[in-house]
Protein backbone atom coordinates (compact mmCIF):
# COMPACT_ATOMS: atom_id res chain seq x y z
CA UNK A 1 0.00 0.00 0.00
CA UNK A 2 2.80 2.39 0.98
CA UNK A 3 4.71 1.44 -2.17
CA UNK A 4 1.71 2.26 -4.30
CA UNK A 5 1.42 5.63 -2.66
CA UNK A 6 5.12 6.38 -3.06
CA UNK A 7 5.23 5.25 -6.68
CA UNK A 8 2.01 6.95 -7.71
CA UNK A 9 2.62 9.46 -10.49
CA UNK A 10 2.63 13.06 -9.34
CA UNK A 11 -0.37 15.11 -10.28
CA UNK A 12 0.41 17.30 -13.27
CA UNK A 13 1.19 20.86 -12.27
CA UNK A 14 -0.73 23.60 -14.03
CA UNK A 15 1.42 25.28 -16.63
CA UNK A 16 2.39 28.76 -15.57
CA UNK A 17 1.57 31.29 -18.23
CA UNK A 18 4.13 34.03 -18.71
CA UNK A 19 1.47 36.54 -19.67
CA UNK A 20 -1.87 36.56 -17.94
CA UNK A 21 -5.13 38.16 -18.99
CA UNK A 22 -4.17 41.17 -16.91
CA UNK A 23 -0.96 41.61 -18.89
CA UNK A 24 -2.92 41.39 -22.13
CA UNK A 25 -5.36 43.98 -20.77
CA UNK A 26 -2.50 46.37 -20.03
CA UNK A 27 -1.10 45.82 -23.52
CA UNK A 28 -4.54 46.41 -25.06
CA UNK A 29 -4.96 49.65 -23.11
CA UNK A 30 -1.59 50.89 -24.28
CA UNK A 31 -2.22 49.89 -27.91
CA UNK A 32 -5.55 51.71 -27.81
CA UNK A 33 -3.93 54.94 -26.58
CA UNK A 34 -1.04 54.55 -29.01
CA UNK A 35 -3.44 54.08 -31.94
CA UNK A 36 -5.39 57.18 -30.94
CA UNK A 37 -2.16 59.17 -30.59
CA UNK A 38 -0.94 58.02 -34.01
CA UNK A 39 -4.05 59.30 -35.80
CA UNK A 40 -3.65 62.92 -36.80
CA UNK A 41 -1.02 64.09 -34.30
CA UNK A 42 -0.52 67.84 -34.03
CA UNK A 43 3.04 67.61 -35.33
CA UNK A 44 3.86 64.40 -37.22
CA UNK A 45 7.65 64.90 -37.12
CA UNK A 46 7.58 65.26 -33.35
CA UNK A 47 5.35 62.18 -33.09
CA UNK A 48 8.00 60.13 -34.89
CA UNK A 49 10.76 61.42 -32.63
CA UNK A 50 8.77 60.72 -29.48
CA UNK A 51 7.86 57.20 -30.61
CA UNK A 52 11.36 55.91 -31.15
CA UNK A 53 11.24 55.19 -27.40
CA UNK A 54 8.03 53.22 -27.93
CA UNK A 55 9.29 51.29 -30.95
CA UNK A 56 12.40 50.20 -29.03
CA UNK A 57 11.05 49.85 -25.51
CA UNK A 58 7.73 48.05 -25.86
CA UNK A 59 8.98 45.07 -27.94
CA UNK A 60 11.98 44.77 -25.60
CA UNK A 61 9.73 44.80 -22.54
CA UNK A 62 7.40 42.18 -24.01
CA UNK A 63 10.27 39.99 -25.20
CA UNK A 64 12.05 40.06 -21.85
CA UNK A 65 8.77 39.10 -20.19
CA UNK A 66 9.14 35.58 -21.58
CA UNK A 67 12.35 35.16 -19.55
CA UNK A 68 11.98 37.56 -16.64
CA UNK A 69 8.46 38.54 -15.70
CA UNK A 70 7.96 41.55 -13.47
CA UNK A 71 5.15 41.94 -10.98
CA UNK A 72 1.72 43.14 -12.06
CA UNK A 73 2.37 46.32 -10.08
CA UNK A 74 5.52 47.07 -12.09
CA UNK A 75 3.81 46.44 -15.41
CA UNK A 76 0.91 48.67 -14.35
CA UNK A 77 3.25 51.53 -13.44
CA UNK A 78 5.16 51.17 -16.71
CA UNK A 79 1.91 51.14 -18.70
CA UNK A 80 0.67 54.33 -17.01
CA UNK A 81 3.92 56.10 -17.85
CA UNK A 82 3.90 54.92 -21.47
CA UNK A 83 0.30 56.08 -21.88
CA UNK A 84 1.28 59.51 -20.55
CA UNK A 85 4.17 59.55 -23.02
CA UNK A 86 2.06 58.75 -26.09
CA UNK A 87 -0.49 61.38 -25.08
CA UNK A 88 2.36 63.88 -25.10
CA UNK A 89 3.49 62.61 -28.50
CA UNK A 90 0.03 63.30 -29.95
CA UNK A 91 -0.19 66.95 -28.91
CA UNK A 92 3.55 67.62 -28.37
CA UNK A 93 4.48 67.96 -24.73
CA UNK A 94 4.18 71.75 -24.86
CA UNK A 95 0.57 71.71 -26.06
CA UNK A 96 -1.23 68.95 -24.13
CA UNK A 97 -4.60 70.40 -22.97
CA UNK A 98 -4.28 69.03 -19.43
CA UNK A 99 -0.92 70.79 -19.19
CA UNK A 100 -2.70 74.13 -19.51
CA UNK A 101 -5.02 73.09 -16.69
CA UNK A 102 -2.00 72.33 -14.52
CA UNK A 103 -0.52 75.66 -15.54
CA UNK A 104 -3.61 77.45 -14.22
CA UNK A 105 -3.63 75.42 -11.00
CA UNK A 106 -0.02 76.23 -10.08
CA UNK A 107 0.11 79.70 -11.62
CA UNK A 108 2.95 78.79 -13.98
CA UNK A 109 3.92 80.64 -17.13
CA UNK A 110 4.18 77.49 -19.29
CA UNK A 111 2.37 74.26 -20.12
CA UNK A 112 3.17 71.91 -17.22
CA UNK A 113 2.51 68.54 -18.83
CA UNK A 114 6.20 68.12 -19.62
CA UNK A 115 7.09 68.68 -15.98
CA UNK A 116 4.40 66.23 -14.87
CA UNK A 117 5.67 63.45 -17.13
CA UNK A 118 9.28 63.89 -16.01
CA UNK A 119 8.18 63.75 -12.37
CA UNK A 120 6.16 60.60 -13.15
CA UNK A 121 9.20 59.10 -14.89
CA UNK A 122 10.80 58.80 -11.46
CA UNK A 123 7.57 58.21 -9.54
CA UNK A 124 6.34 55.36 -11.74
CA UNK A 125 9.55 53.70 -12.95
CA UNK A 126 11.69 53.69 -9.81
CA UNK A 127 9.73 50.76 -8.34
CA UNK A 128 10.17 48.49 -11.42
CA UNK A 129 13.88 49.38 -11.34
CA UNK A 130 14.01 48.41 -7.67
CA UNK A 131 12.31 45.09 -8.42
CA UNK A 132 15.02 44.30 -10.97
CA UNK A 133 17.77 45.26 -8.52
CA UNK A 134 16.32 43.16 -5.70
CA UNK A 135 15.62 40.09 -7.81
CA UNK A 136 18.69 40.01 -10.06
CA UNK A 137 21.50 41.73 -8.15
CA UNK A 138 20.06 40.73 -4.73
CA UNK A 139 20.36 44.31 -3.51
CA UNK A 140 19.24 44.56 0.10
CA UNK A 141 18.68 47.17 2.76
CA UNK A 142 19.75 50.73 2.04
CA UNK A 143 21.05 49.85 -1.43
CA UNK A 144 17.70 48.47 -2.58
CA UNK A 145 16.24 51.96 -2.10
CA UNK A 146 19.22 54.12 -3.03
CA UNK A 147 20.32 52.43 -6.27
CA UNK A 148 16.92 52.80 -8.03
CA UNK A 149 17.11 56.55 -7.41
CA UNK A 150 20.60 56.66 -8.89
CA UNK A 151 19.64 54.65 -11.96
CA UNK A 152 16.46 56.67 -12.51
CA UNK A 153 18.53 59.87 -12.49
CA UNK A 154 21.02 58.26 -14.87
CA UNK A 155 18.26 57.21 -17.28
CA UNK A 156 16.81 60.72 -17.12
CA UNK A 157 20.18 62.24 -17.97
CA UNK A 158 20.72 59.78 -20.83
CA UNK A 159 17.30 60.67 -22.24
CA UNK A 160 18.11 64.39 -22.10
CA UNK A 161 21.34 63.71 -24.01
CA UNK A 162 19.51 61.67 -26.63
CA UNK A 163 16.87 64.38 -26.88
CA UNK A 164 19.55 66.99 -27.49
CA UNK A 165 21.31 64.82 -30.10
CA UNK A 166 18.05 64.13 -31.96
CA UNK A 167 16.87 67.75 -31.87
CA UNK A 168 20.20 68.91 -33.31
CA UNK A 169 19.77 66.68 -36.37
CA UNK A 170 16.22 67.55 -37.45
CA UNK A 171 14.57 70.72 -38.67
CA UNK A 172 14.46 73.61 -36.16
CA UNK A 173 10.67 73.42 -35.82
CA UNK A 174 10.70 69.68 -35.15
CA UNK A 175 13.64 70.05 -32.76
CA UNK A 176 11.91 72.75 -30.71
CA UNK A 177 8.69 70.74 -30.55
CA UNK A 178 10.64 67.65 -29.45
CA UNK A 179 12.62 69.48 -26.76
CA UNK A 180 9.54 71.17 -25.33
CA UNK A 181 11.74 73.65 -23.46
CA UNK A 182 9.23 76.48 -23.99
CA UNK A 183 11.98 79.08 -23.66
CA UNK A 184 13.41 77.79 -20.38
CA UNK A 185 17.21 77.55 -20.60
CA UNK A 186 17.25 75.31 -17.50
CA UNK A 187 14.57 72.95 -18.85
CA UNK A 188 16.79 69.85 -18.99
CA UNK A 189 18.08 70.37 -15.44
CA UNK A 190 14.57 70.88 -14.08
CA UNK A 191 13.32 67.78 -15.90
CA UNK A 192 16.10 65.66 -14.40
CA UNK A 193 15.49 67.16 -10.97
CA UNK A 194 11.79 66.31 -11.14
CA UNK A 195 12.58 62.76 -12.24
CA UNK A 196 14.91 62.43 -9.26
CA UNK A 197 12.27 63.86 -6.91
CA UNK A 198 9.69 61.43 -8.25
CA UNK A 199 12.02 58.50 -7.63
CA UNK A 200 12.69 59.69 -4.07
CA UNK A 201 8.95 59.87 -3.39
CA UNK A 202 8.47 56.39 -4.87
CA UNK A 203 11.24 54.88 -2.77
CA UNK A 204 10.02 56.66 0.37
CA UNK A 205 6.55 55.14 -0.10
CA UNK A 206 8.09 51.74 -0.88
CA UNK A 207 10.24 51.97 2.24
CA UNK A 208 7.21 52.64 4.45
CA UNK A 209 5.37 49.69 2.92
CA UNK A 210 8.38 47.41 3.40
CA UNK A 211 8.64 48.47 7.05
CA UNK A 212 5.00 47.53 7.48
CA UNK A 213 5.15 44.07 5.93
CA UNK A 214 8.74 42.93 6.65
CA UNK A 215 9.82 42.43 10.25
CA UNK A 216 13.45 42.09 9.19
CA UNK A 217 13.56 45.37 7.27
CA UNK A 218 15.48 47.34 9.92
CA UNK A 219 17.93 44.47 10.41
CA UNK A 220 18.58 44.34 6.66
CA UNK A 221 19.08 48.10 6.60
CA UNK A 222 21.76 47.84 9.30
CA UNK A 223 23.45 44.79 7.80
CA UNK A 224 23.61 46.36 4.34
CA UNK A 225 25.91 49.08 5.75
CA UNK A 226 28.24 46.71 7.59
CA UNK A 227 31.64 46.03 6.03
CA UNK A 228 32.47 42.28 6.01
CA UNK A 229 35.50 41.22 8.07
CA UNK A 230 37.18 39.70 4.98
CA UNK A 231 36.67 42.80 2.83
CA UNK A 232 39.70 43.88 0.78
CA UNK A 233 40.35 46.72 -1.70
CA UNK A 234 39.87 45.67 -5.32
CA UNK A 235 41.66 48.42 -7.29
CA UNK A 236 45.44 48.38 -7.54
CA UNK A 237 45.69 45.54 -5.00
CA UNK A 238 43.68 43.28 -7.28
CA UNK A 239 45.78 44.25 -10.30
CA UNK A 240 49.03 43.61 -8.38
CA UNK A 241 47.77 40.23 -7.18
CA UNK A 242 46.94 39.27 -10.76
CA UNK A 243 50.39 40.44 -11.95
CA UNK A 244 52.22 38.49 -9.26
CA UNK A 245 50.22 35.38 -10.05
CA UNK A 246 51.00 35.78 -13.73
CA UNK A 247 54.76 36.08 -12.99
CA UNK A 248 54.68 33.02 -10.74
CA UNK A 249 52.92 30.96 -13.42
CA UNK A 250 55.52 32.00 -16.00
CA UNK A 251 58.33 31.11 -13.62
CA UNK A 252 56.79 27.72 -12.84
CA UNK A 253 56.39 26.97 -16.54
CA UNK A 254 60.01 27.98 -17.23
CA UNK A 255 61.30 25.77 -14.37
CA UNK A 256 59.30 22.74 -15.52
CA UNK A 257 60.24 22.72 -19.19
Amino acid sequence: MESAVVNAPAAPQPRRRRFSRYHLLLLAVFVAFWTWAAIGPVYRSDWWLENYLVFAGVPLLVGLGFYFRLSNLSYTLITIFMVMHVIGSHYTYAEVPFGYTLQAWVGADRNMYDRLVHFCFGLLLAYPVREVFVRITRARGVWSFYLPIELTLAFSAIYELLEWAAAARVSPDAGLAFLGAQGDVWDAQKDMGLAGLGSVVAMAVTFLVVLRIDRDAWREMRESLRIPADDRPIGEDQILAWWRGRRERRKWLADNR
